[in-house]
């Protein structure tokens, strides 16, 4: 590979409502993720439920990755270094499934999302390239 690595990786951006988990990314959200992972263990989700923005408080996340959690955006939280995986500890303790939770993500209900991925998924059309127009 002759490219840079950083031009490399900035062309993953050009792909539409695609986040491309880098290792910025994970640097960028490390606290947040394991805020999300803490999830796993039954006292943190029972504090996490009794007072979310006090049990979000003990983590050194930034305004914006807090505030991202409370409104439940998790293309903002994506954007802000979360990792889908990890997020889905937080989609499981609010009692939502991965792809209702990822429904949230589209601007699709449920149910439309559902049936669009049982047909076999969104359409590469217009999909592939955000400069390219494709």
């Amino acid at each position: 590979m002759n490219q840079d690595i950083h031009e490399y990786l900035a062309e993953l951006e050009d792909i539409p409502g695609t986040r491309v988990f880098t290792a910025a990314r994970a640097r960028q959200g490390y606290h947040l993720n394991q805020f999300a992972m803490s999830l796993m263990n039954t006292d943190n989700r029972e504090r996490w439920k009794a007072d979310e923005r006090a049990y979000l408080d003990e983590w050194p996340m930034t305004r914006d990755q807090k505030e991202a959690i409370l409104s439940r955006d998790y293309n903002r939280c994506l954007d802000l270094g979360g990792n889908v995986y990890f997020l889905a500890k937080i989609f499981a303790t609010d009692g939502l499934s991965f792809a209702e939770a990822v429904s949230t993500m589209t601007d699709m209900s449920f149910p439309e999302y559902r049936e669009m991925m049982m047909k076999g998924g969104r359409s590469p059309q217009g999909n592939r390239s955000i400069k390219g127009g494709y």
